[in-house]
């Protein structure tokens, strides 16, 4: 059997019902093995695909953080989702499963393309071509395992393709810190193999750039998340667009504000709206903000221009929805994976650790006065962590970041009361623990 389709094949059968409805997982056939110019160019559209398939960033993946993270809602009556905003998470969670097994099969794509481009003879695949398609399975690859990594700890690290259901078995889960070590390794070979363009629907070097300065953020290294960080914030590529919803209303593709955006089409589909709208909208308004953060976000001294996140449905429902969210046809929204007002709040958060009190100030209130809102006037450490903090749950209130962004500072427990410790990481799930002897699961689960 060709190689590409018994590796797809094996990662239908062994990994986990996707929760919601399956996304075009290629753009060409899945059977079509990597053996020239034409097939290579048509994997790596397809490594991206599997980064924003429903099960990934088009859908699942968020949610678990959406979810967990408190300030959204679920309003429906399927069971999977009810766990986690109940905090009766199990290991047998549809959501669960369809983001672990999305991941895993994004990290698949990406190992069989390191494995197959390199050795390929076509004068159509020149050396710079070649070059790029590896950095961005590279950095694909990388993400995928910090994603990995700051959702369910260390896991098994999968370096090469599968091409038979015994491949890449037996392997024992890595440490937290050596799968993170792991992505770091994969951004540092991206780098020099990438362009330094502006692609915000594409990785290039500037992409490995702002993953960098997440990674060093999560990782508490703040010399280095300054640096990195600083290098996409001097970059004239990238500016904060005014007003606030500039980045997403009136269609809004590509903007300044974007340093990675997945792109959507009526073929292939971004799931988030079908949660988002109400029913008069074509959706199900399934996910739903919070009642504190539908104040926090209507708040003038707090939202400010923010406020354009949300809507509210005529009476007499009065249902306050998310509207991130919304084209016509739908489905055709990005998924906004970094914006450039994320380097500025991890710049001021590290340079506020560093001591560099007014240069964090300075970085948070770039933030705070595109929102319209009162500039802060937070002038030590502890005030500024706290206030960035603050920041990230009102600008990324419908993005993949609150229950992450508490979690990777400590700070579940005490925001949202989750006494158990060994609930701040997700469960594996049980039909990967049945699936292979050598793989373990959390404790608590």
């Amino acid at each position: 059997m060709n190689k590409l389709l018994v590796l797809f094949s094996f990662l239908l059968l062994t990994g986990c019902k996707q929760f919601l409805d399956v996304q075009p997982e290629q753009q060409v056939d899945e059977s079509q093995a990597i053996t020239n110019a034409s097939t290579a160019e048509a994997a790596v559209n397809g490594l991206y695909n599997r980064l924003g398939n429903d099960g990934y960033y088009g859908s699942n993946f968020p949610a678990l953080s959406y979810l967990s993270g408190g300030d959204v809602q679920w309003t429906g009556s399927q069971g999977a989702p009810q766990e986690i905003t109940s905090r009766k998470l199990t290991a047998d969670n549809g959501y669960v499963g369809s983001g672990w097994s999305a991941i895993y099969r994004t990290i698949l794509a990406a190992n069989y393309l390191l494995e197959t481009v390199p050795p390929l003879n076509d004068p159509l695949l020149t050396a710079d071509r070649k070059n790029q398609i590896l950095g961005e399975a590279y950095a694909i690859r990388a993400l995928s395992y910090f994603d990995l990594a700051r959702g369910w700890g260390g896991v098994q690290l999968i370096l090469k393709p599968t091409y038979t259901p015994q491949d890449n078995t037996g392997i024992s889960r890595s440490s937290l810190d050596e799968t993170y070590a792991q992505v770091l390794k994969d951004l540092t070979a991206a780098e020099p193999l990438l362009g330094n363009t502006t692609n915000r629907n594409r990785v290039t070097k500037k992409t490995v750039y702002a993953l960098r300065a997440r990674y060093h953020l999560y990782r508490q290294e703040w010399d280095k998340a300054e640096e990195y960080a600083t290098k996409l914030i001097d970059d004239a590529s990238y500016k904060l667009v005014k007003p606030y919803s500039a980045f997403f209303a009136n269609n809004a593709v590509n903007t300044t504000e974007s340093v990675f955006e997945i792109a959507y089409s009526n073929s292939f589909k971004n799931g988030h709206s079908n949660w988002w709208l109400p029913p008069a909208l074509s959706g199900r308004r399934e996910w739903a903000p919070s009642a504190q953060l539908v104040t926090l976000l209507n708040d003038p001294k707090v939202g400010g221009n923010r406020k354009e996140l949300i809507a509210q449905t005529a009476p007499p429902g009065n249902l306050w929805y998310g509207k991130l969210y919304y084209r016509n046809p739908i489905g055709t929204d990005p998924a906004y994976l970094i914006r450039i007002a994320e380097l500025y709040l991890i710049r001021a958060e590290a340079r506020a650790q560093l001591g560099n009190t007014t240069a964090a100030l300075a970085d948070l209130n770039a933030i705070r006065d595109r929102a319209g809102v009162p500039l802060s006037t937070a002038s030590t450490k502890e005030t500024l962590v706290q206030a960035v903090e603050d920041e990230r749950r009102v600008e990324f209130a419908f993005e993949t970041d609150r229950w992450f962004d508490l979690g990777r500072k400590g700070r579940i427990g005490t925001v949202l009361n989750i006494t158990d410790p060994n609930k701040y990481v997700l469960p594996i799930p049980n039909s990967e623990i049945l699936a292979d002897k050598a793989l373990t699961q959390n404790k608590g689960y």
